[in-house]
């Protein structure tokens, strides 16, 4: 009986004896792709589902939230906001402006766009915003000044000493500075504030100064007196009627108005009610005296 064996070895091909296991694939053995590592194949699965993974990160709008995330991860998210400078401008304004959330990282955060939101504030004259590594917002206000009310008509601002709108939205915070009154007397607020930080005792019973045909003042107090001041040396004027409200508690009394305007006399008007309460005054002594005369 012959074995199958030898038949099979011989018709096997020629140089086709090597075990199937022990041969290099084809493809190995072809120009460049003969010199690659073996886990190049891994490795290019990887980096493709990873750019497959972030364009559709990218596509769907949440790249930047993912990198936030990244970031804040490592150590940069911001912690800390540290404010220095504000006055009248609220804390959350400020927090606003900076439009800072929860697991923003400090790299990304865009501080000139910070800066200029910030600016909008009509109280912030101009403003710094830093980032200090690796996870504070370092934010200094420098605001205008509050100086003055002006009123003209039946609108009402706060303005700077050099007379600047600064913003209409007026509050009982403001009350205790100077209402000046009609058209120019913002830029020349200056001048009756200065006169009146002679006078103590007279400024705080001041309400509103009204600038009269751009050329003097006249001031209005609480208790509704009316201060007509002259053209020049309004200051002088101011002082002696503060001496004689000492002597003769002159603004106590029941006037309407007191005119300084004559260098050499004071002319005082009273009140409707205490004209008329004088004029029954006369009218009864008149009375008196002639009922006297007939007896």
């Amino acid at each position: 009986m012959v074995s199958a064996y030898p038949l099979e070895a011989e018709l096997a091909p020629r140089g086709r004896g090597v075990p199937r296991l022990r041969r290099r694939p084809v493809w190995r053995q072809a120009g460049w792709i003969a010199d690659l590592p073996r886990w190049t194949g891994t490795v290019s699965a990887v980096a493709f589902l990873a750019v497959t993974i972030t364009y559709g990160v990218i596509l769907g709008g949440h790249g930047r939230m993912v990198a936030q995330s990244l970031i804040s991860a490592a150590g940069f998210g911001v912690e800390t906001v540290k404010l220095s400078g504000q006055r009248e401008v609220a804390e959350y304004q400020i927090l606003d402006a900076l439009a800072l959330e929860e697991g923003d990282s400090l790299v990304l955060f865009d501080a000139d766009a910070a800066r200029e939101r910030l600016k909008q504030n009509p109280w912030v004259k101009s403003a710094s915003v830093m980032k200090l590594y690796p996870n504070t917002v370092k934010v200094t206000i420098d605001e205008w000044v509050p100086y003055a009310l002006w009123q003209r008509g039946n609108a009402v601002s706060i303005v700077t000493e050099q007379g600047e709108v600064i913003t209409d939205d007026v509050d009982g915070r403001y009350a205790n500075l100077l209402l000046v009154v009609n058209y120019g007397a913002q830029t020349r607020a200056g001048e009756i504030l200065k006169a009146l930080e002679n006078e103590p005792e007279l400024r705080p019973r001041v309400r509103a100064a009204y600038l009269i045909g751009q050329r003097r003042w006249d001031l209005m107090l609480e208790n509704g007196i009316t201060i007509r001041l002259p053209e020049e040396d309004p200051a002088k004027a101011l002082a002696a009627l503060v001496k004689m409200d000492k002597e003769s508690a002159i603004l106590a009394r029941d006037i309407a108005a007191i005119d300084l305007r004559l260098p050499d006399r004071v002319v005082v008007r009273l009140t409707d009610e205490a004209a008329q309460r004088r004029r029954d005054a006369l009218d009864g002594n008149k009375k008196v005296a002639r009922g006297g005369a007939n007896t």
